[in-house]
């Protein structure tokens, strides 16, 4: 009289989650680092006392930044519900979370950059100017070398918070891993699809601290 339901998450479905979540992350983190080292750069170009100094586009561009760092992510992801359904018609799924998970990203990084350039030492600025180095130059041939292993270690802070903001979108159906936990974790009661996805999610952001913590301390060096 009763069909028996096997709840329990398969291989297959824990993959498909896996490969969403990369997806999610690898997606998000590009755009989110074309939107948000641009604008890190230009925030430490035209703040008070830079290399170009632009009152009103920085007094614009910092509060900006700050409204969208403040908010937590999952209230972003349903504030820009509208905004993600219009760029890429749908709210649900890998699609409909990297959008938000760009919004969030990209002035998180932004900050992290600008941080790391106000790292440099002025006496690098001094001798970029004494060698007659355009705005541009200053930026590629002496800020950037001078910070890589700071932004190094910026990106991979950003990439650890983009991982767990893709399992906030599981909440909503923004599908990967957060999705899984939450449909078979919590909804169904699975202990161990819990335990699997929290596990996977702590070696993978152990992997990305290693990577980022060794190629920094490798570029440091040269």
């Amino acid at each position: 009289m009763f069909e028996f339901i096997d709840t329990a998450v398969t291989g297959d479905q824990f993959l498909l989650a896996l490969y969403d979540t990369l997806i999610m992350v690898s997606v998000s983190l590009g755009f989110g680092a074309l939107l948000g080292i641009p604008l890190g750069i230009v925030l430490v170009l035209c703040r008070p006392g830079g290399i170009l100094p632009n009152v009103a586009l920085h007094q614009i561009l910092n509060p900006v930044v700050n409204i969208l760092r403040s908010l937590p992510f999952i209230i972003l992801l349903i504030s820009i519900l509208p905004v993600t359904r219009w760029l890429v018609g749908t709210t649900i799924g890998t699609p409909g979370a990297i959008v938000p998970l760009v919004v969030f990203i990209a002035p998180y990084i932004a900050r992290l950059v600008e941080s790391s350039l106000l790292e440099v030492d002025d006496g690098i600025l001094e001798s970029a100017n004494a060698m007659g180095a355009s705005t541009f130059q200053t930026i590629w041939h002496f800020m950037l070398p001078e910070a890589a292993s700071s932004l190094i270690l910026a990106l991979t802070t950003a990439t650890i918070g983009l991982l767990g903001a893709t399992a906030m979108a599981g909440t909503v159906g923004g599908g990967g891993i957060g999705d899984l936990a939450i449909t078979y974790g919590y909804q169904r009661f699975d202990a161990f699809a819990t335990l699997t996805t929290a596990l996977v999610l702590i070696v993978i952001v152990q992997l990305l601290q290693t990577f980022g913590t060794r190629l920094a301390r490798r570029i440091r060096r040269e």
